[in-house]
């Protein structure tokens, strides 16, 4: 009897084991970030610029804010969009790369190199007119310490070669405290500049409006998600519209009520 009940719970734990790998990869539940304002991010972790040239956060932000974009340098969806709407909100508020500012194209992808850096730094550079911007790519043990500690969470998946992770920038203090993330492709002028404000002081700030908008099969040809994306979106607009029908009924329903004890 011992012996069958223990076969029993082999088996299925062997059939939950399968049933947990046969689950579908869920870029919406594991890319996502956590709200963590004032944490303190590595600044002394060795990465390599665009150029090949070692270099931490800390000695590019030369005292200076810094804007930290996490992008695949190579990826085949949003990541261009990102940087070049970072650009032009840089260009449309009084803020300068270089004066006022440090602005940092961070590969999350380990098996990247400069050469995979030079093209976000090209592609910054070209949409800033010539402003300084940086482009790193580090060890897997470096990306993940920075990114545990601005809460960036992030996943790769094996069939589609890709890595699911917000479009969002993180504006950090010179000191290296996480100050703000801004979500989005492009952050308005006016809340980038009032958010490098706030950090230029030291402080911390909720100004990006947390919509998030996931780098993940993206069909950048069209301009639109792919299925899996879209099936989100219109559930998720399912469920706002179910909520606003149930407020509307919850409402009518209480002013009978009123009407009836009357």
């Amino acid at each position: 009897m011992r012996a069958a009940l223990l076969s029993l719970g082999l088996v299925l734990l062997a059939l939950a084991g399968a049933a947990q790998a046969a689950e579908p990869f869920d870029p919406f539940r594991l890319a996502h970030i956590d709200a963590r304002p004032g944490a303190q991010i590595p600044m002394d972790m060795a990465f390599r610029d665009e150029a090949g040239r070692p270099v931490t956060l800390r000695g590019l932000a030369h005292g200076r804010p810094l804007i930290l974009a996490p992008v695949q340098h190579r990826c085949p969806n949003i990541c261009v969009a990102t940087l070049e709407g970072l650009a032009r909100a840089v260009k449309g508020q009084a803020a300068r790369p270089g004066r006022d500012l440090e602005i940092v194209a961070f590969g999350i992808d380990p098996r990247e190199g400069p050469a995979d850096a030079e093209v976000s730094a090209q592609r910054l550079d070209a949409a800033l007119g010539g402003q300084a911007v940086h482009a790193l790519t580090g060890a897997a043990p470096d990306i993940a310490a920075v990114t545990r500690a601005l809460g960036y969470r992030y996943a790769w998946d094996p069939r589609l070669g890709q890595y699911a992770h917000v479009a969002a920038v993180a504006v950090l203090t010179p000191e290296g405290r996480l100050s703000s993330w801004l979500y989005g492709v492009q952050p308005p002028p006016a809340v980038l500049n009032a958010a490098i404000s706030v950090a230029s002081r030291g402080g911390s700030a909720n100004l990006g409006q947390q919509i998030l908008l996931l780098c993940y099969h993206y069909a950048p040809v069209v301009g639109r998600y792919g299925p899996l994306a879209l099936n989100a979106l219109r559930v998720a607009a399912g469920l706002c519209v179910l909520a606003l029908f149930g407020f509307i009924a919850a409402s009518v329903l209480r002013e009978r009520r009123r009407s009836a004890a009357s």
